[in-house]
């Protein structure tokens, strides 16, 4: 490995606590009625010390705030937490700050804080605006909450904000579908993230009777039919579930996708950096429950550091890099790899066969039936007997990414 350059670097921040844990979520969260919120600040500041001296002197290009629901956090809690970074970090003046948030009364009234603090993108956990199919997947807001919450947003006066909303729910139509993806447009909302439902292991549906789930085709033609809805009302279909007005997409997630680097901070969070100077890249992961994390020292909150390998490198780079509908440059590859393009070769002449990708000279591209049957395309990168569609399930490891 040889880097000549240095990736972009951003930073998450694990914010673990909600209200409920929703029966569907996978993400390492955790509910709780009271928290010292401070004392999480300083826990989280304290373990960032650990990863400074492998970024001395990077600009941080984004911040993500995620959980868990980090809106349960005061507006205090909040301009603590930016003002401490700030005083650690080199920000980049244009820093896109996102902060997720859920539309209850009380995390709306907070809205304007937040702006005052500095975050300037919120991402909000509305998932549906029927009140039906609210209550199916246990979320605890309802649909004139979901409204109330956006205008609180921009009333607040943010003017880049994510809707987060989710399809293949229990028993939903395509016309409900049709009606969410409507309403989310009509909101005027920069940025929607729209993704389907899927029943995770260690999750509290995965464990109760089978949910009614639409069958593929229907979940099939709700992707297909939201797309078009989409496309019309010009939000670019930029990532496979994510979608956004001209300039509007989200540069944090992004980094992600094109394989950049990240300090991952709090409880349970993951990393990855790239050390030119040792031509390695790591993956770092903190412990995982919140309250032992925050007892431990520096140094033993971190769970895991290890260097990537070659092959970890290729597959992981292709497992974000697919996701994006416009493909990627070669160089990138070389460039956050520090790998030779020979590395990818097999795997691309391999989906090229299978038409699931489209190679030029300089890039790389998904077919529509490579984003389509996406991880059959992955697969291929993993080096694994390609499964058949739906027999294989491959997910990034960052917390949230919306």
């Amino acid at each position: 490995m040889k880097f000549n350059q240095l990736p972009p670097l951003s930073l998450y921040l694990h914010l673990p606590w909600c209200q409920r844990k929703c029966p569907y979520c996978d993400f390492n969260s955790y509910q709780a009625s009271a928290f010292d919120e401070f004392a999480y600040i300083g826990a989280l500041i304290d373990d960032l010390q650990q990863d400074l001296p492998m970024v001395w002197g990077r600009q941080i290009h984004s911040i993500f705030i995620g959980g868990g629901t980090p809106s349960l956090f005061s507006g205090q809690a909040i301009d603590r937490l930016l003002s401490d970074l700030r005083a650690c970090l080199k920000l980049n003046p244009a820093i896109e700050i996102t902060l997720e948030a859920n539309p209850g009364s009380a995390e709306a009234g907070r809205f304007r804080e937040y702006r005052e603090a500095g975050v300037n993108r919120l991402s909000l956990g509305i998932q549906s605006f029927d009140d039906g199919l609210l209550r199916a997947i246990g979320r605890i807001h309802d649909s004139a909450q979901a409204h109330a919450a956006i205008a609180a947003a921009q009333q607040a006066g943010f003017d880049n904000f994510n809707v987060d909303l989710m399809y293949g729910l229990p028993g939903q139509r395509l016309d409900q579908a049709m009606s969410d993806i409507e309403q989310a447009i009509s909101t005027r909302a920069t940025h929607i993230s729209h993704y389907q439902l899927t029943i995770e292991p260690n999750t509290f549906f995965h464990h109760e009777t089978p949910l009614d789930l639409p069958d593929d085709d229907l979940s099939w033609a709700m992707q297909r039919r939201c797309q078009q809805a989409l496309a019309r009302h010009g939000y670019a279909h930029y990532e496979i579930s994510a979608y956004a007005q001209r300039g509007r997409q989200s540069r944090h997630n992004l980094n992600y996708w094109q394989f950049g680097d990240y300090l991952g901070i709090g409880a349970g969070a993951h990393g990855k950096l790239t050390l030119p100077a040792e031509n390695r890249v790591i993956r770092t992961q903190r412990k995982r429950q919140p309250e032992e994390w925050m007892q431990l020292s520096r140094q033993a909150k971190v769970r895991d550091l290890h260097a990537l390998d070659e092959q970890d490198l290729v597959f992981e780079f292709m497992l974000n890099a697919l996701r994006l509908t416009g493909g990627f440059d070669k160089d990138l590859f070389r460039q956050h790899c520090g790998l030779d393009y020979r590395h990818l070769q097999s795997g691309v002449h391999h989906a090229v066969q299978r038409e699931l990708l489209q190679e030029t000279s300089t890039s790389l591209c998904p077919t529509a039936l490579g984003l389509r049957f996406h991880n059959d395309l992955q697969a291929i990168f993993l080096d694994l007997e390609p499964a058949k569609p739906g027999q294989i399930s491959i997910s990034t490891d960052f917390e949230q990414a919306r």
